[in-house]
């Protein structure tokens, strides 16, 4: 009998203590995201007592693939990503950045503004559903630039914010997205140096931390509270000052953009 309760026991207690999943949308490198989340990842771990493992993928559309079969316990994603995948599993928000997020739309020194809707014109955007990076930044080029839709149509997707700025830069691409914190944390100098911003989007709520609704409360609140507490010298790596805990319905300004541009899933 004895025996037989060790056996069960020892089977039982991996089950208690799985691997709690941090995904994390890959706006950069993996190599860079790696030597930013580990440390968050670790810090977690020691917070909360549960093992914390980041993961990332690829590209932007891997990661809303493994985001939308609900493979993360909880997940850093964009504001559209959230609106989706709230929708299709049910994840909820807790914790946010206080600043919203805002769309920049980026463009080789030395190259005008007239650009914008020039036939030949090359646009580079993360991936078709980043939210700040390529949808407020087309929204914003159809509206205040009466771009033609048939260029951006035509636009290329490169993977990551980081490689929209150095294509723009070594002339691979003409006009790119990308967000303020990307383009501010890039350490590529002459990179940045061959770049300008040549226009800002309007504000939105920014990137949510996001929890699977089957993970428990208990360690769900035990996450949050560590997000809360972050030390400041993580919070930098992020180029974020303060986070914050979050309503829900603060995401309905994104469901409604979402409606607009006609990508909200049935």
């Amino acid at each position: 009998m004895k025996l037989l309760f060790l056996t069960v026991t020892l089977l039982i207690l991996p089950l208690l203590h799985a691997d709690i999943i941090m995904g994390v949308v890959p706006q950069q490198s993996p190599l860079k995201l790696q030597k930013v989340w580990r440390p968050i990842a670790k810090y977690l771990s020691d917070k909360t007592g549960e093992k914390v493992v980041f993961k990332t993928e690829k590209s932007i559309n891997t990661f809303e693939k493994v985001l939308y079969e609900g493979a993360y316990d909880f997940a850093y994603m964009n504001p559209y990503h959230y609106v989706v995948v709230h929708k299709k599993k049910n994840y909820i928000a807790k914790v946010r950045a206080a600043k919203n997020i805002r769309g920049i739309l980026v463009m080789k020194k030395g190259i005008g503004i007239e650009k914008l809707k020039e036939k030949d014109t090359r646009y580079l955007f993360p991936a078709p559903n980043a939210f700040a990076a390529t949808l407020l930044i087309k929204y914003d080029l159809l509206k205040n630039f009466n771009v033609d839709p048939k260029l951006l149509e035509k636009a290329r997707y490169v993977n990551s914010h980081d490689s929209v700025y150095k294509a723009i830069s070594r002339g691979i691409g003409d006009v790119g997205g990308g967000i303020e914190r990307t383009f501010k944390n890039m350490h590529d100098i002459q990179t940045k140096e061959n770049l300008h911003i040549v226009h800002t989007t309007k504000a939105y709520p920014s990137h949510p931390f996001a929890f699977r609704p089957d993970l428990t409360e208990e360690v769900t609140q035990r996450i949050v509270k560590a997000l809360l507490e972050m030390p400041q010298e993580l919070l930098k790596t992020l180029s974020v000052k303060t986070l914050c805990t979050i309503d829900d319905s603060e995401y309905k300004s994104v469901e409604a953009l979402a409606i607009l541009l006609n990508i909200m899933p049935e």
